[in-house]
Formats: C-alpha cells, structure tokens, sequence
C-alpha cells in the first residue's frame, strides 16, 4: 500500500521543530528528511561533529511532531558538482564515504529504511565514459554497504546529473544492476520529456517525490502543472508499488524553485494524489466515495 510523506526541505525557512510540527499539521505521519550542506533542519556538518547528540535531537524532535523518516536524502556539497559521488579526486571520495557512512548510521538510529543519494556529474577535462564508470562503481559500493546495514539506496536522476534523460538513466541502471530510483519526474519533463516517457522507470523506483513540473519549469503550481499523475499512480498500482509519495515542493533560488505558496501547493498536490489513487484503488464512483478509498499517510 503506497503511503504519503512530505519534504522538511519544503519548508527551509523555519526552524526544524517548527517544520516538522507544520508538516504534522498538514495530516502527515512521516517526512522526508533532507541531510543537506545547505540544511538548517538536518546536516551533514552538525551530525559530524557530534553523532549521538545530534542523533538524539533529532529523534525528540521527531518524536514531539508525531512523524517517522520515509527517507534520508544526503546531500554532502551545497551544490550536486560539489563532492560529487564521482569526484575525480579519491580522496574525495574517500571523504564521501565517510559522510556516507555517518547517514546510514543516521537513517538506522532514525528506524528509516531508505536511503537517497545523487548519481554524480560530469566533470570539465575527465572522459565523460570515466566519469560514468566511477559513478556507477560509487552506487554500487553505496548500494551494498546500504543493504549490509538493512537500507535501499536509490538515486535520484536530476537535471545536470550524469542521468539527465530517461534513456541515460536507464543504461545507468543496467551499469549496476539492483540500482533503484527515488524518481522525481520534474526533472524529465522539465527537459521536455513526456510524462509517458518517464513511466518506463516506474518498475526501478523504491521511492517516488511528487510536486507539479512543466516544460521549462522545475516546479510549478499545481494549475500549471503538466506531470500526469494518475498515469503515474496505475503505473504504481499495477507494480505493486507500496513505497512513498513525497510531497516535495522545495523553497531554494534554483530553478526558479521559489516561486509557489508551499503551503498552498503541498494541500493541492495531496488532493490530486488522493483522487488519483482513489481512481486506481476504487474504479468509478463519486469523487467523495474514491477519496474515501484513497491511501492515507
């Protein structure tokens, strides 16, 4: 059974705790816990300097909201090119795995069972075959310390990313074969990609982050949006799918991602979400009695 969630990294501008109690407001049981460099809610430098304390706010915060982690997303640079997964430098990497080491230690203290990472860049001067070839030997050694510590890594396939398209994802995939996606398809639409297109990664998906996308736009409202959801939800259905939706409207000076009432969004993306699952779940009817029937988080 799909559940829902929703980003704390849809809210950067107020503190951690109050995030969490706004994101419990909303009617959700769990979020989406962004470890990012850029993060005053969850980083990665804090949680370094000291693991067990920091650990431990973080579940009394946690614990006060009423939520459970659906999934930690590190990001270790403030940027995707920085600290890359495949850095060409090793002792970078090395450096990577180190902080990588920190969030599954920090996802198991969390009781979370997915763990989201970015598959890597393409550097200026280094063969965009090498580059390719670390990164997917970097997800694979991610993918197995994850599954020795009882997680599911994914990546996510980003604009910019060594996986900008559907079909270079796809022969991604078949370079680690396991390998699954926290699949956000904005950033294929935003490319011009079809949403048609972008159900062919449904079957590698282990997480899935929701918010509206058009051509040209990253994020879009909701009345603008061009991302079919319920084409996503049937795909998930007949699947068996039975991991998050995260709602995942973000507030960040990038992609023109700070541009949407969060707020606003976030109830209008979670009745689309639930009307469509209720059109999956209970064929015909009112759309109170689908409603009824949908998946609740």
């Amino acid at each position: 059974m799909m559940q829902l969630s929703c980003a704390d990294f849809t809210f950067p501008l107020l503190e951690r705790a109050k995030a969490l109690s706004l994101i419990r407001s909303l009617e959700f049981d769990h979020v989406d816990v962004g470890l990012f460099a850029r993060s005053e809610h969850f980083s990665p430098a804090a949680l370094a300097a000291s693991p067990r304390f920091y650990t431990a706010a973080v579940l009394a915060d946690l614990k006060a909201a009423e939520l459970t982690a659906s999934d930690v997303f590190l990001q270790i640079g403030l940027e995707p090119e920085q600290c890359a997964a495949n850095d060409p430098s090793l002792l970078q990497r090395e450096e990577n795995r180190e902080a990588f080491a920190r969030a599954i230690e920090f996802c198991v203290a969390l009781q979370c069972r997915h763990l989201t990472g970015l598959p890597g860049v393409f550097h200026a001067g280094v063969a965009r075959e090498q580059d390719v070839e670390v990164a997917a030997q970097e997800a694979a050694r991610r993918m197995a310390v994850c599954a020795d510590a009882g997680l599911q890594y994914a990546i996510e396939p980003h604009v910019g990313s060594i996986c900008p398209d559907v079909a270079g994802t796809e022969q991604f995939l078949r370079l680690v074969p396991g390998l699954t996606l926290t699949l956000d398809y904005g950033h294929f639409v935003m490319a011009g990609e079809s949403s048609e297109a972008v159900h062919a990664l449904l079957s590698h998906a282990s997480h899935v982050h929701v918010r509206g996308g058009a051509i040209g736009q990253l994020q879009a409202s909701m009345k603008e949006n061009q991302i079919d959801f319920a084409g996503m939800m049937e795909g998930l259905q007949r699947l068996g799918y039975s991991g998050f939706l995260a709602h995942e409207y973000v507030w960040i000076d990038w992609k023109g991602c700070n541009r949407n009432d969060n707020v606003s969004e976030t109830i209008l993306l979670r009745r689309e979400i639930e009307a469509a699952l209720g059109k999956v779940e209970r064929p015909g009817g009112t759309v109170a009695d689908r409603r009824q029937g949908a998946v609740q988080s």
